[in-house]
């Protein structure tokens, strides 16, 4: 996996823009996506045409293993199954690929909001104003010293006071001044999971927090731009990420996801884990119907080979099993959301995806909780995506390889996205030289 790179690298505290600007020319070569989650490792690797566009050409599905609620807590045993995922797409592809996109869901990332001015004296705003606007200074106090940061988006610029400018190049003012939401993750967790992905002889190209991943596998352009947020429920960790007008403006994670439904039912029936499994996956709703005391389903016990000694429970005491548990997800999630005083400000609209989304009844149980207008959130397609990859399951991978795709050679001609370097006092220095000479 160590012969061959991929096409693209953009440095993880690059400074971004959200679903604006015109998507870069990304010559041929391949992108790859990998998202390691708490139930699976996925990895896409899709090949740019000349038009920058994509193909899906290879993917790798394997079963996660040391990793828990998003946290890599066994490293030998994630970088195999890394490995396993990672060599399965390559062998369809036929090539091998040195960096990936991944997704962070570790180290509890949070948003943070902060703002930054620097004064222009009065001549045409350029690349080298917004660079000097986002200076380290201007959001490393705001993140604690055990913490990385992970992105810093722009979300409204300001010249001379006056608000709601999403790119002030050309123009002319005294003040310039933005507003930035910096995501920042612990940094343990997000150090561990560098260490296993290099330990596979990848380099990671770009890290993207999971919600924001998933939002771009499945969003489409207005509910960017309107206002919505998203919800991606997935094994150990449902993340929300929360836009309003074009911009990424809130993420959060709770952890609690599927498996603990999963957990739920093993305890409550008496079951093992992977029959609990297969009876969520099968019976499984929250919603309950008329008829959920007459059908039976068949638990097998727990220490017990075969079928032989399986009981019979109506189906009405599996959806009292799980409801409680969605109700109290969806509640955490509204609570996370009026926290944060963003209950209203994204309008009524959410999205739900994820792999423990796809439970009957959960979008209906959310719009229910949450007061909103709930769709399930399938990704976008893409070519060559293989139709038992295109479910709420696949939407992060998905949207990791469109952010990669999006960022490759980065273009000032397209969008202005500068890497946040942390310069020296010389290499201040022969900024201000380079600036005002």
């Amino acid at each position: 996996m160590n012969d061959m790179g991929g096409a693209f690298a953009t440095d993880p505290t690059v400074l971004e823009r959200s679903g604006k600007g015109t998507k870069p020319r990304l010559r041929d070569g391949l992108v790859a996506a990998l998202d390691i989650g708490t139930t699976k490792v996925v990895c896409f690797i899709a090949r740019a045409d000349g038009n920058g566009d994509l193909r899906v050409a290879g993917v790798g599905h394997h079963c996660s293993l040391g990793v828990r609620r998003g946290t890599i807590v066994d490293l030998e045993a994630a970088e195999a199954a890394i490995r396993a995922g990672v060599e399965a797409a390559e062998r369809l592809v036929g090539e091998n690929i040195r960096q990936v996109a991944v997704s962070i869901s570790a180290g509890a990332p949070q948003s943070q909001m902060t703002s930054s001015e620097i004064s222009v004296a009065g001549h045409e705003i350029g690349d080298a104003d917004l660079r000097r606007l986002v200076d380290p200074s201007a959001f490393m106090g705001v993140v604690p010293h055990d913490r990385d940061v992970v992105h810093v988006i722009p979300v409204g610029y300001t010249v001379d006071g006056a608000r709601g400018i999403t790119d002030p190049r050309g123009m002319v003012g005294q003040r310039l001044g933005v507003s930035l939401h910096v995501i920042s993750a612990t940094s343990g967790p997000v150090r561990n999971l560098a260490t296993c992905v290099s330990r596979c002889h990848l380099d990671i190209a770009a890290r993207v927090v999971a919600p924001y991943a998933s939002a771009l596998g499945c969003l489409v352009d207005d509910e960017i731009a309107l206002g919505c947020t998203v919800i991606d429920m997935g094994g150990g960790i449902t993340s929300i990420a929360v836009f309003f007008d074009g911009e990424l403006i809130h993420t959060d994670c709770i952890p609690v996801g599927g498996m603990q439904v999963t957990n739920d039912i093993a305890r409550g029936l008496s079951t093992p884990v992977a029959q609990a499994e297969r009876i969520k996956t099968l019976f499984g709703s929250c919603i309950p119907s008329p008829s959920d005391d007459r059908q039976l389903i068949e638990v097998p016990p727990m220490g017990v080979d075969g079928t032989a000694d399986a009981t019979q429970v109506p189906r009405s005491m599996l959806v009292n099993i799980i409801r409680p548990r969605l109700e109290e997800i969806f509640e955490m999630v509204r609570v996370r959301l009026e926290d944060a005083g963003l209950d209203r400000i994204a309008g009524r609209r959410v999205v739900l995806t994820g792999g423990a989304s796809q439970l009957a009844g959960a979008a209906d149980l959310a719009g229910l909780i949450l007061d909103k207008r709930v769709r399930p959130g399938r990704p976008r397609p893409l070519p060559g995506v293989p139709d038992a990859a295109t479910g709420p399951a696949f939407a992060t991978v998905i949207g990791l390889l469109r952010y990669a795709a999006d960022h490759a050679h980065e273009s000032f001609a397209s969008t202005y996205r500068p890497t946040v370097e942390k310069a020296g006092r010389f290499g201040r220095l022969g900024q201000w030289l380079r600036e005002n000479f």
